[in-house]
């Protein structure tokens, strides 16, 4: 099996006909299961009979499900509340979404069956990405509430894998217990990724002269910006992959294999993905942007129909990724979030566009993008934080070309660009916060000073 590239290949290969057979009469099974155990199911099911769901079309009779409908039957009946179909005395694990975002956490409970179904889909990335029994994979990773890699981490323990867990460590201790161990596989955020290499050459460590082989990506969507990816590719000197998942799973719904660059293909087994237009709600056709719904079919504790998700993705036939899958492929994986999308001046400003910019021009550390409200008109102020080794004049330089590539990006649309003293912004460990958006603040303020006078 280790020369082969799938992990399933009878169902990775699957004829779509098989397999929308397949999806048809799980989906059967998880919409049963939910409507008689969930009380949220029971209610917004009560309609649905099982058995008429025969075709794709059939799926709209299954209402959306959103984050704030989640929230709100957790906060009225806490601490988990009405999605489950059990209570805590049946479930072995409790994890959170990230709270990076200021709001409040989604918790989901999961069963021991679920959390091995977690790790299977895992498997699937990660032999796709070429991580074998011999492997030692090292966990840059917090191990807090916050779901993240816990299921990778078991997926490489399925695998045979050597799992190395990385938690309350600091950055430079990560890096010497990655050169120490030997780890040949590393996982963390795209962020940090480039974090973890930058402090190794500070520390004077030689990361692509490590064992390093394999970077696995997730939790942020600059695992599939090629610019970031090519960056960190050189700064370890391994071949990086990404992968996306959520809490509201449990685990990872995409991964991208070693023979397939710039997607992720959707493990279409065990999930529906549909792609909707976020206003209308309507399914959009192959190739044209939209917003994530996922249907999971492995997490019987908390069963997830219909969810929306907020991704923004294009979806496109696996069959034209060439690879031998027949799973659909997200083309560049995770494109942004529907709320991510700022309006400056009439031009759309999206974090990855920026961030696919920046990563670009050589010499820079960090970034943060702000929109403000100044002289009357909103701006978009670009903090940059470059190497130290950078001179005065370099910057001046840099500065120039990175405002001129970055209007070409955004239909000349002119960012105010300020450079930023060393260390002075923020690093991520988990899912990076690079946009802050003062404008209503800032014109709330002025108003008042306004009122006042």
């Amino acid at each position: 099996m280790s020369d082969q590239p799938f992990w399933n290949p009878k169902t990775e290969t699957l004829p779509r006909e098989q397999l929308r057979e397949l999806q048809l009469a799980k989906l059967r099974r998880v919409v049963a299961w939910a409507r008689d155990r969930s009380p949220h199911y029971a209610r917004t099911l009560a309609a649905v009979d099982p058995e008429r769901l025969r075709t794709w079309d059939d799926l709209r009779r299954i209402p959306f499900l959103t984050r704030e409908e989640w929230m709100a039957g957790q906060e009225a009946h806490p601490p988990y509340g009405e999605l489950p179909v059990v209570g805590p005395e049946a479930a072995v694990r409790l994890h959170t979404t990230s709270g990076t975002s200021g709001r409040t956490p989604l918790r989901a409970l999961d069963s021991r069956k679920d959390w091995s179904w977690a790790a299977e889909m895992w498997c699937y990335a990660l032999w796709g990405a070429g991580v074998r029994a011999h492997d030692v994979g090292y966990v840059a990773f917090g191990y807090g509430s916050f779901i993240g890699f816990w299921g990778l981490h078991h997926g490489l323990e399925k695998l045979g894998a050597l799992a190395v867990p990385g938690g309350a460590q600091t950055t430079p201790n990560r890096v010497r217990q990655i050169v120490d161990f030997g780890a040949t596989v590393v996982a963390s955020t795209p962020t940090y990724a480039l974090r973890l290499a930058q402090e190794a050459e500070a520390m004077g460590i030689d990361l692509p002269a490590s064992r390093v082989h394999t970077l696995i990506l997730s939790g942020e969507p600059a695992g599939s910006i090629p610019e970031t990816k090519a960056l960190i590719e050189r700064a370890w000197g391994a071949k990086a992959f990404d992968t996306a998942g959520m809490t509201e799973v449990s685990t990872i719904v995409m991964f991208e294999p070693g023979n397939q660059p710039g997607g992720c293909h959707v493990i279409e087994d065990h999930f529906i993905e549909e792609v909707v237009d976020p206003s209308t709600g309507l399914e959009v056709p192959y190739g044209e942007r939209g917003e994530r719904v996922c249907t999971s079919f492995g997490r019987s504790t908390t069963p997830l129909l219909r969810y929306r998700t907020a991704d923004l993705v294009v979806k496109v036939p696996g069959e034209s990724a060439g690879n031998g899958r027949t799973f659909d492929l997200y083309r560049g994986g995770i494109i942004g979030r529907v709320d991510d999308m700022k309006l400056v001046r009439g031009t759309n400003v999206y974090p990855g566009a920026v961030e696919a910019v920046v990563r670009g021009f050589d010499g820079i550390e960090e970034f943060q993008i702000r929109l403000e409200h100044l002289d009357g008109r909103d701006e978009v102020i670009l903090v940059v934080e470059t190497v130290a080794t950078l001179p005065d004049d370099g910057w001046e330089r840099l500065a120039a070309d990175l405002g001129t590539a970055l209007a070409d990006a955004h239909e000349g649309l002119r960012f105010r660009l300020r450079r930023a003293a060393a260390d002075e912004l923020p690093r991520f460990e988990l899912k990076a916060k690079r946009l802050t958006d003062l404008r209503a603040e800032q014109q709330r303020a002025a108003l008042a000073v306004m009122e006042s006078a």
